[in-house]
């Protein structure tokens, strides 16, 4: 009896013993599960409805009379500009998976998701969708929560399922060395007539349009679209862009890619296949670009998931786009996107607002002004007047000598 006590006592010790150890090789982890609605009914969601709450602003466009504000992966808000002092809201584009647009002659061109959506705004009361162009970009990468340890694709198929969201939950696993444990398949990675007329974007643009063509980034790749029919664009080419790139600026025939490590410069000399030049590389940090001559202008945001924590202002000796270098830089708080107009550089610093540097030279700047009273995200500097967009508000300025002052401020609700 005393003998079958010891040995019920052994196979216990023994069991907590391989427990304490069991525990040594596992962890809990923050697991995201994609949300998924089929491609069908993604698709069939694509509409013109009536002016709406904006959930969360992100970029603008300007186009003749119009702002375009985009609501994160929503679609896109149409704001009635004719008169600056009074902006109106008159339409919404609902567009799921929608990042940024582009419109040249009447024709809008958005990304949503995997698709590029064509709609006619030549009645801007009557907007209508005129062509799909299906799976022509990679996006399974977009959002995945910043809390994710890991990912769980689980029955998502690729050619079927679109994401559309994400669900975190506690898992106890087993300890791996990587932190994002991601499976994908393979080729998926995560990440004419009258004067034509074009919008303009802000910094934070992918979207591009220079003559005949439509220039799209990802995060790693490119793709390219002929649109000399405008309603009826054409994939011309797609290649591989660099690693992490956030934004895209064009310039006297050359595309400007703004990445987390640096920026990348390719020449139009053959505009259905942009060459690469050369590249200028940094620290890690998020990176919007505008250029103006031979000199590049770029944020760094750290302190945060892009990189460092110093947040900089970098200006590039582009001269020699084979050989970029670094001519000056300067402390910033929150950078985010910037714009010029004539001598003046607008850089939207986030939380510390908008700051205002007069360009002695074009590498030599010195503050003239801060508006501190105000979140400033993107600006957009047109002919006569500026446009800015901070949390969710619209701020348009006029113009005065190393200075602005305002027209209005439009909350986006």
């Amino acid at each position: 009896m005393k003998l079958k006590y010891f040995f019920v006592s052994l196979v216990f010790i023994g069991a907590l013993s391989c427990d304490k150890n069991d525990d040594a090789d596992y962890e809990f982890v923050q697991v995201a599960t994609p949300q998924l609605m089929s491609k069908t009914a993604f698709r069939s969601s694509v509409e013109v409805i009536a002016p709406k709450t904006i959930e969360e602003p992100g970029k603008i466009y300007v186009y003749q009379d119009y702002i375009f504000v985009s609501d994160v992966h929503s679609g896109i808000h149409i704001i009635d500009n004719s008169d600056p002092k009074s902006p109106k809201a008159i339409k919404f584009i609902q567009i799921p998976g929608n990042e940024d647009i582009s419109v040249k002659d009447n024709f809008l061109y958005a990304d949503s998701a995997t698709d590029l959506v064509v709609f006619d705004i030549s009645d801007i009361n009557n907007v209508s969708i005129i062509e799909q162009l299906e799976d022509v970009f990679n996006v399974y990468n977009y959002d995945i929560p910043v809390e994710a340890e890991a990912v769980d694709y689980g029955k998502f198929d690729f050619d079927d399922d679109i994401i559309v969201g994400w669900t975190l939950t506690t898992e106890r696993r087993k300890k791996v060395d990587n932190t994002i444990d991601i499976a994908l398949d393979d080729g998926v990675v995560l990440s004419a007539g009258a004067e034509s007329t074009t919008g303009t974007g802000g910094s934070l643009a992918r979207f591009q349009i220079v003559d005949n063509y439509l220039y799209t980034v990802g995060n790693y790749e490119m793709a390219i679209f002929n649109i000399q029919n405008l309603a009826e664009p054409v994939l011309s080419n797609t290649q591989y862009a660099g690693w992490n790139i956030e934004t895209m600026f064009q310039a006297e025939g050359y595309l400007y890619l703004g990445s987390t490590n640096g920026m990348y410069i390719y020449n139009l000399v053959n505009p259905s296949s942009p060459e690469f030049v050369s590249d200028f590389t940094h620290w890690e940090g998020c990176d919007p670009v505008v250029v103006d001559g031979d000199y590049a202008y770029l944020t760094l945001r750290g302190g945060n998931l892009c990189g460092q924590l110093e947040s900089v202002l970098e200006v590039i000796d582009i001269s020699d786009k084979t050989n970029p270098t670094l001519a000056a830089r300067y402390n910033l708080e929150n950078p985010y996107g910037l714009g010029i107009k004539n001598n003046m550089l607008y850089v939207c610093d986030g939380t510390a607002g908008l700051k205002l540097f007069e360009r002695e030279t074009s590498e030599d700047l010195i503050l003239v002004n801060s508006l501190k009273d105000i979140q400033a995200k993107d600006v957009i500097p047109l002919e006569k007047s500026l446009i800015m967009i901070g949390e969710k508000t619209l701020y348009q300025y006029e113009y005065i000598e190393n200075n602005i002052g305002l027209i209005s401020s439009y909350i986006l609700n």
